[in-house]
C-alpha cells in the first residue's frame, strides 16, 4: 500500500437498529486512513434489505458519527458527487449489472419457490445452492430457453444468482491477514438480485464501491467469508484492475475474552456497547450508550483505536491528530481484542483531567442544570478544578460533588462516631468563628488559621480536619478541605459547620 496514496474509503452500515461500537471502530479506522492520505471518508447507507429497515436508525448512525467527530466528506446530507448515498435510492442502476452477469454466463435466473428451497434443505441439512446442486434446481441452467423466456414474460417470480465456477482457488491479499485462499467448491451461488428487484448486499456493495471509486475496503472479520464472492464479481464485471484493497478487522471480544461482544452483553454486564443510547420498542431492545454513561467522545475514539491496533510504542493517550499520524493497517493484529470497560473508563479519566477547565465546565454545566442549578462560570470552573482528579465519568461530578451546590443530604455517621467528641463542640464553634474572621477567605489563609488553632489547643490534624470535611461534605471523601471552603464561601461554610455540629452531637447521643 503506497504510503501517501490518496484513498477513498467508505463506512457502509445498514439501518437495522442501533450501531454497535464495533461499527464505530470500523468507521474510525476508515476515517483515520482517509485523513492520513488527504483522501475522502464516505458514509453510505446500505438499506437494500427493506424487511429489516428500522425507522430512526439512519439518523442514529449520523448522530453517532457527529458526536464522535467522524464527520463524513460525502454521504446522505453531506453532499458529494457520487450519490445517491442510500442504496434504496440507487435501485435502478443495479439491474444492468445483474443482466451483465447473465449475458456473460456468470449469472442465471432461478425460479425456485420458497417451498422448493425449504424442501431441498429438509432433504439435505447441508444443502447449499451451488455447482454440485444447481442442475437439480429450477433455473435457467436446467430449463429450456423458450420456457425461461415464457416464465420471464409471464411475470413468474425469480432471483438472479451468481454462477460460481467449480474447482477454483480464489486468492485474496488481505492487508491485515496476508494471503487468504478460498475453495470455490465451498461457496454457494449467492442471490444477486432478489425477486422484488432489489439487489442483495453482495451485488450492491460491489457496484457501489466501483462507481464510488473506493480504493480500500476496511470492514469487520465477519465479512471475510464473503470476499471470495466479491472478488469473483469484480472479475466477472470486468473491474479487476480497479478492485479495492481489502482489510478485515479482528473481532471485538467480550470482557471475558471469550466470544464476540454482542449487544446483549452490554445489558447483562451493565456496560455500554453502543455509542449513543437506543430506545427500542421494548426494554429488551433498548440499550445504554457511551454518551449517556458520561464519556468524552475523544476518549471513546482513543479507546476504540487501541482495540486491535498497536502503535508499537508505550504511548496510550492519543489526540485524533496523533492517531491520524501514527495509524497504519500493518499494526492491526489478527486476533480478537478484548473489550475492557475499565480501560475505557481510564481513558475517560485521562481526558477529563487534561481538559482545559473552561471546556470541562461547558461539558459539566448541563448535568448541573438538570439538577436545578445555574452557577456562575467562575464558580463552576472552580468546582471542576476541585473535582476533575476525583471523577471518571461526567455524572460523577454531581454524584461525588453535589454538596457544592446544595446542602449535605446525609453524613457518614460511622465516621462521625469515630471522630466527633461532644466535649470539643465549643472548641469547634470557636474554630468556625475564627475561620469566618480570617483576613482573606482563601485556602492558604484558612489553612494557616486552622493550624494556628491546632497549635493553640494542642490538637492534631486527625482531630480537626476529618470533622471539617464531614461537616462540609458529609463524607470522608472529596477535595482538599481548604480549597472546598474557598469555593463554598464564608456564608455557606458558616451554616454548614454550625448545622453539622448539632447533627454530630445528636448522632453521638443516639449511638
Amino acid at each position: 500500500m503506497p504510503e501517501q496514496q490518496v484513498m477513498r474509503l467508505r463506512f457502509a452500515p445498514s439501518p437495522t437498529g442501533a450501531l454497535h461500537i464495533g461499527g464505530i471502530r470500523t468507521a474510525l479506522y476508515n476515517y483515520l486512513l482517509a485523513r492520513q492520505s488527504g483522501g475522502t471518508f464516505i458514509l453510505r447507507i446500505e438499506d437494500t434489505d427493506q424487511g429489516r429497515y428500522v425507522p430512526g436508525a439512519e439518523a442514529y448512525i449520523v448522530e453517532s458519527l457527529q458526536w464522535l467527530g467522524l464527520v463524513p466528506d460525502e454521504g446522505p446530507g453531506f453532499g458529494g458527487n457520487f450519490g445517491p448515498y442510500r442504496q434504496s435510492e440507487r435501485k435502478p442502476m443495479y439491474r444492468q449489472y445483474a443482466d451483465q452477469l447473465i449475458a456473460a454466463g456468470h449469472g442465471y435466473y432461478a425460479f425456485d419457490t420458497p417451498e422448493a428451497l425449504d424442501a431441498a434443505r429438509q432433504a439435505d441439512p447441508n444443502f447449499k445452492y451451488a455447482a454440485a446442486s444447481r442442475l437439480q434446481m429450477r433455473n435457467s441452467l436446467t430449463l429450456p430457453p423458450d420456457q425461461v423466456e415464457a416464465l420471464l414474460s409471464s411475470g413468474e417470480p425469480y432471483t438472479i444468482r451468481l454462477k460460481v465456477p467449480a474447482g477454483e482457488k480464489i486468492v485474496i491479499q488481505d492487508l491485515i491477514r496476508g494471503e487468504v485462499v478460498f475453495d470455490s467448491d465451498e461457496l454457494d451461488d449467492k442471490v444477486m438480485l432478489k425477486s422484488d428487484g432489489m439487489p442483495t448486499y453482495h451485488l450492491a456493495n460491489i457496484v457501489d464501491d466501483h462507481l464510488m471509486q473506493i480504493t480500500h475496503v476496511i470492514r469487520g472479520e465477519e465479512w471475510l467469508s464473503s470476499t471470495a464472492h466479491h472478488v469473483l464479481l469484480y472479475r466477472f464485471l470486468g473491474w479487476e484492475n480497479t478492485m479495492p484493497s481489502f482489510a478485515h478487522l479482528p473481532l471485538i471480544l467480550k470482557p471475558s475474552g471469550k466470544g464476540k461482544l454482542s449487544k446483549r452483553d452490554g445489558k447483562q454486564l451493565g456496560i455500554p456497547v453502543f455509542p449513543l443510547s437506543w430506545l427500542g420498542e421494548s426494554e429488551e431492545d433498548s440499550f445504554a450508550g457511551f454518551r449517556e454513561f458520561g464519556f468524552e467522545p475523544k476518549a471513546v475514539l482513543n479507546f476504540l483505536a487501541l482495540l486491535g491496533w498497536n502503535p508499537g510504542t508505550e504511548q496510550e493517550v492519543f489526540s485524533i491528530e496523533e492517531l491520524t499520524k501514527a495509524f497504519s493497517l500493518e499494526k492491526i493484529g489478527k486476533s480478537g481484542a478484548r473489550f475492557d470497560f475499565d480501560k475505557a473508563k481510564w481513558f475517560n479519566q485521562q481526558y477529563i483531567q487534561s481538559m482545559p477547565v473552561d471546556a470541562l465546565a461547558a461539558r459539566v454545566r448541563p448535568l448541573i442544570a438538570e439538577k436545578g442549578h445555574q452557577p456562575a462560570d467562575a464558580y463552576l470552573q472552580g468546582f471542576c478544578n476541585l473535582m476533575k482528579d476525583r471523577v471518571t465519568l461526567y455524572p460523577d461530578f454531581w454524584e461525588k460533588g453535589y454538596y457544592c451546590f446544595e446542602p449535605v443530604q446525609s453524613y457518614d455517621l460511622s465516621a462521625v462516631q469515630k471522630k466527633w467528641q461532644p466535649a470539643r463542640k465549643t472548641l469547634f464553634i470557636q474554630l468556625a468563628d475564627r475561620l469566618l474572621g480570617a483576613p482573606a477567605f482563601h485556602a492558604a489563609s484558612l489553612d494557616a488559621e486552622v493550624h494556628a488553632f491546632m497549635s493553640d489547643y494542642q490538637l492534631k490534624p486527625g482531630d480537626v480536619l476529618p470533622i471539617l470535611r464531614l461537616a462540609l461534605a458529609g463524607t470522608m471523601q472529596g477535595p482538599a478541605v481548604f480549597e472546598l471552603m474557598e469555593l463554598l464561601g464564608p456564608e455557606v461554610v458558616k451554616n454548614r459547620l454550625y448545622n453539622a455540629f448539632e447533627v454530630f452531637d445528636a448522632a453521638i447521643v443516639q449511638a
